[in-house]
């Protein structure tokens, strides 16, 4: 296990592993994606308070989901980068960036589009909804100073910026609990057994799937491009290159 991870920190290692996983994580996020939307907008029945409305969870609660899985990661590999210097944390962290802020992005656009007609507004100071703000604001200031400053102090730098604001995680999940709030409480992410029924929570469950898939897929992609960039003229880059012009003449 332990060489495994040490392979991954390389960027021979890291290279070929994302080379490899990357088709299997297009194809799952496929399959995953169709039959979580047919199962959401299809077969699913309407909602008995909300009516068809409700339907925007297949898209709304997975990509808040990923908004706050992806900054905990880039946290994590923030940390990495700034223990082990790990040159390929700091590098997916980057990839990750844009990722996390399209994933928050939607997820306040999709939750304003439900509270117009359910709340009667597009927005409202509500805790949760102002912690996904500043998570946004979060992800937008890390790829500000990452992109204004050298890649070693900008490293460094975004690294502190994740770790410091990963206490806006727990903030956002728990907001529902702390305080007297407009957004509904947990349903699923909560002790005991979730408040819906199978025929909704399992498309639920697959979109959130597709989505971890589509994250992981895309930022090896991402990654896959800067190293090529960053490692520029690299033995081992020529290496790879040779051995997939052998494979293509076979």
């Amino acid at each position: 296990m332990m060489r495994f991870i040490y392979s991954l920190a390389s960027p021979p290692g890291f290279y070929k592993f994302s080379d490899k996983v990357r088709p299997f994580l297009w194809g799952a996020f496929v399959v995953l994606a169709a039959a979580g939307l047919y199962g959401g907008l299809v077969l699913a029945p309407a909602d008995h308070q909300q009516g068809e409305g409700y339907r925007i969870i297949f898209v709304h609660v997975p990509a808040a989901w990923m908004s706050l899985f992806i900054y905990t990661s880039m946290a994590f590999m923030g940390a990495v980068s700034l223990v082990w210097r790990g040159k390929i944390a700091a590098l997916c962290a980057r990839q990750s960036a844009v990722l996390g802020a399209s994933f928050t992005l939607i997820t306040l656009a999709t939750g304003s589009f439900w509270g117009k007609p359910m709340w009667g507004t597009w927005w409202a100071w509500d805790a949760r909804l102002t912690s996904e703000l500043i998570l946004l604001f979060l992800y937008l200031g890390y790829i500000a100073l990452t992109s204004s400053m050298p890649r070693r102090i900008a490293d460094q730098a975004g690294a502190l910026l994740l770790i410091v604001g990963v206490i806006n995680i727990p903030v956002i999940h728990f907001s529902v609990e702390w305080w007297n709030t407009l957004h509904q409480p947990a349903t699923i992410t909560k002790l005991g057994a979730p408040s819906m029924h199978i025929s909704m929570l399992r498309p639920l469950l697959f979109m959130a799937v597709a989505f971890m898939c589509f994250y992981f897929a895309t930022m090896f992609t991402l990654a896959q491009a800067a190293l090529l960039q960053q490692e520029k003229g690299a033995k081992w880059i020529d290496n790879i290159v040779r051995e997939k012009s052998e494979r293509s003449k076979q």
